[in-house]
């Protein structure tokens, strides 16, 4: 492999995704340049159509959560994007990135100081990844994590102030995505496609 490929720009929802998605370049050797978007699944979709004429003359990814959009990525990617250019890899987390962090149970249970034995074994068949992160952090042991991930009584927020800064924290770190993808196929098969991606810029 060369010793510097040529950069890929991205667009993603927010922020945690873009650290999940930086965290998975890193691991393969691909290079990620500006991440685009981070403002939202409505926002992503109506740019798409920029981003995929972007990708014909240079490489894109996209990362956007399947949610209850679809039944299946190929179905919601075939109403998104039909044909998307050559150089777009479109990847569709089940149902979003938050189960493919819960797929790494024992390095999460550590980081959010519970017992691995709380958390699901099928992350990528939970219909709200992200309530069920928010409800294992409940039980943190420390305060920290309790504060920051879990709304305060009263607030309308579905999630704690640092929630997303805390996950992003853990994908960075701990999290290990190669042991997460034997349980959350949909991490698997994108990180098959980056390594596509990364070995056809190498060859280029």
């Amino acid at each position: 492999m060369s010793a510097l490929l040529p950069s890929v720009s991205a667009a993603v929802e927010g922020d945690l995704d873009e650290a999940i998605l930086r965290r998975l370049a890193r691991d393969i050797g691909l290079r990620v340049g500006t991440v685009y978007g981070k403002n939202g699944k409505d926002d992503l979709d109506r740019r798409l159509a920029g981003y995929d004429n972007a990708a014909r003359f240079a490489p894109w990814i996209i990362l956007r959560d399947l949610d209850h959009d679809a039944e299946c990525p190929p179905e919601l990617r075939g109403r998104l994007l039909p044909d998307p250019a050559p150089g777009l890899c479109f990847r569709i987390p089940v149902r979003s990135t938050e189960a493919w962090l819960l797929a790494d149970p024992t390095n999460l249970a550590r980081y959010l100081s519970i017992r691995p034995g709380r958390i699901p074994p099928h992350p990528e068949e939970l219909p709200r990844p992200k309530r069920t992160l928010v409800d294992l952090a409940r039980g943190s042991r420390r305060a920290a994590i309790v504060r920051e991930m879990v709304p305060p009584p009263g607030i309308s927020s579905e999630v704690g102030p640092a929630f997303a800064a805390r996950l992003a924290d853990f994908a960075r770190g701990t999290w290990d995505p190669r042991r997460a993808s034997r349980t959350a196929s949909s991490l698997l098969r994108t990180l098959r496609a980056l390594r596509t991606l990364r070995d056809t810029l190498d060859s280029g």
